[in-house]
């Protein structure tokens, strides 16, 4: 779902004057590049913030963050899990029985996300546990149907 930015963070007083940035579901931060340039100015509302294409952490508060690859910013909450896809012709073609759980965190113990399969139509929360240096699902929310590989961003 996407929504504004005072939605999700209602006693921000910063997030109320964001008119060009939105979150897309509850654990990205989107910020569209409008006018050219290789960058903007984005406001991150409480928390820490991951550039989904470079990595870099950030705080809350204003900040110049340069585009990727793609010539859009997003960033992911710290903490998120966001279920990933192997790239297919067509999404007829797509193997939902695989997925990636990738982490995005700056050291979190615990990490969580939501996952739906086409088939469900229905929300599914995934949560993870640091174990060692891997994190691991503390329990399989789909039953066996899906076979997760769990890694971290910088992996």
């Amino acid at each position: 779902m996407v929504r504004a930015l005072f939605l999700d963070y209602p006693d921000d007083p910063g997030a109320w004057l964001i008119e060009d940035q939105y979150m897309f579901g509850s654990d990205m931060l989107v910020a569209p590049l409008l006018t050219n340039g290789d960058g903007r100015e984005v406001y991150l509302p409480p928390g820490s913030w991951i550039d989904y294409q470079t990595g870099r952490s950030y705080p809350a508060g204003w900040h110049h963050i340069e585009k990727g690859e793609l010539d859009i910013i997003v960033l992911v909450r710290d903490g998120a899990v966001i279920p990933h896809i192997k790239l297919a012709q067509s999404t007829m073609e797509m193997d939902w029985s695989r997925l990636d759980l990738v982490v995005y965190t700056t050291g979190n113990q615990a990490a969580g996300g939501l996952v739906c399969l086409p088939e469900d139509n229905e929300l599914h929360e995934i949560a993870l546990q640091l174990s060692g240096n891997k994190y691991r699902l503390t329990e399989d929310p789909l039953d066996g149907r899906v076979t997760w590989k769990i890694r971290t961003y910088a992996d």
